[in-house]
Order: structure tokens, then sequence, then C-alpha cells
């Protein structure tokens, strides 16, 4: 049987909504005692158990709403009042939703993409690199990383795009940039910015504007230029900037 921790790493990889139920208390006699785990996904399967019966049917119903409010609490159960059970004692049930690692999609390995994703990994996104640049990876250790070697339109087809999606365009090209923007604009996402000044950004909507490209409410949702506007000068200073405003994304999602 697969362990519990693996199948909340898959979770974590995955784009399932799931809770976390841990007994963290218990006193007098329980089915189960302190450290027993069990996950609830949010169709209502089950892995583990936390003493079966009436009190792990009111965990499932309790776990649902963590997922749904996306909320950890710790929820306390007399189990003769409570559920009629004979066991006689009371648990405390710690729930906490699993939280799903980001996509982060990073076009353009240059000095910036490079120093975000190697950040951006330190901070658990998983990190897609992509870039056609024959010399791109030269030299550069790219474990951990999900590298894709090719010109971005080849690399739509392998990319997946939803509610967990942060993408960051940094290409080496203007005219890419723009291409990648007006796809991923499109595509279902957490988050999409593009590097550049403001001209460059201005230059940007006037042609999806005039090309009839993009509507208003979608450039409207596009972070350009992107990151927190700090002093900053180095590609590494830049990249801290990126993150920032992920990081700022990411967990507004949860609140």
């Amino acid at each position: 049987m697969e362990g519990i921790y693996s199948i909340i790493a898959e979770i974590e990889n995955s784009t399932q909504k799931a809770a976390l139920c841990l007994i963290v208390n218990t006193k007098g006699s329980t089915p189960r005692k302190m450290g027993a785990k069990m996950v609830v996904l949010e169709n209502g399967k089950i892995f583990g158990t936390i003493g079966g019966g009436t009190l792990e049917m009111k965990v499932i119903e309790d776990a649902l709403t963590v997922i749904e409010n996306k909320k950890a609490v710790t929820f306390s159960h007399a189990l003769v009042h409570d559920h009629g059970m004979c066991c006689g004692g009371t648990v405390e049930i710690f729930i906490e939703p699993i939280m799903n690692r980001k996509k982060l999609y990073i076009f353009g390995a240059g000095h910036i993409g490079k120093s975000l994703s190697k950040f951006a990994k330190e901070l658990d996104f998983n990190v897609s690199l992509i870039d056609e640049r024959d010399d791109a990876f030269n030299g550069w250790d790219a474990k951990g990383y999900n590298i894709i070697h090719k010109k971005h339109k080849r690399a739509f087809k392998e990319l997946t795009f939803d509610e967990n999606t942060f993408t960051t365009v940094i290409t080496h090209s203007h005219a890419y940039d723009r291409e990648i923007i007006a796809h991923c604009a499109k595509q279902p996402h957490a988050y999409l910015g593009m590097i550049g000044s403001l001209r460059k950004v201005e230059i940007a909507k006037k042609t999806f504007r005039a090309g009839k490209i993009l509507t208003e409410i979608e450039m409207k949702d596009i972070d350009w230029p992107m990151g927190v506007a700090i002093n900053v000068q180095t590609p590494e200073e830049i990249a801290i900037s990126i993150l920032a405003k992920l990081i700022d994304v990411r967990s507004k999602l949860y609140n």
C-alpha cells in the first residue's frame, strides 16, 4: 500500500484539493492514538484512518469544510457525547488543507530567468524553464527543473495551464514576449507577468489593441512591468523583485 507521505507529495504536485487530518491529542479510551493520520480528497475519498465509525464520518465532513475554506482548524470530539461511541475518550484532530505546489513557467533562460528559477525552486515552486537558444543551458546544473529546450510556440504544446499556473516572460526578444503574453493571457492562470520598461509595455498594449489580440480586461490582469517596484540593478536583484510578487500572489490565494 502506498504510504501516506507519498500520497501527500502526489497531491502537492497535482491540482487535487485535499486535507490532512492528524490526531494531536487523546484522553481515555480511543480507537486511534496521537499521530494517526488520514488524507481526505475533495470527493470524500480517504487514505488512512483516524478510527472509523461515526467519528471518522464527522472528520471527513470537517475536512471537506477545511478544503473549501482553505484554513487549518483543530476539532475536539467527545466520543460518547458527540458520536455515541462506546470508547468513552476524547480526541483532538488537527485538519489542514494540503497546498498544491504552484507551477512556475519561466520563458527565457537568461541571467534573470536562471536566477528566478533558482530562488523560486527554493521557495517550493515547481519550475519549468523554457528557451530555444542552443547555448541557453550550457554549463548550468538543470537538476530539479523541468527544462524545455524549444521555441515557445512548440513548448506551448507541452504545458498545461490551470488556476495554479504562474508564468513569467523574460525572453531575449520583445516579439517573443508579446507572442507568449498573447497566448498565456487566454489560458487559466494565477499570475502572468512580463519584464520590461514602461515604454516596452505601452508598445505591447498598443499592438494588442490594434490587432484586437487581447481585451482590456485581459491586459489589466497582466503584471507588467512585473515584480515589486523596488530599486534593483543586478539580475539577482531583479529576480528577487519578481519572486516577491509571486510570493504575494501565492499567499493571497489562501486568504
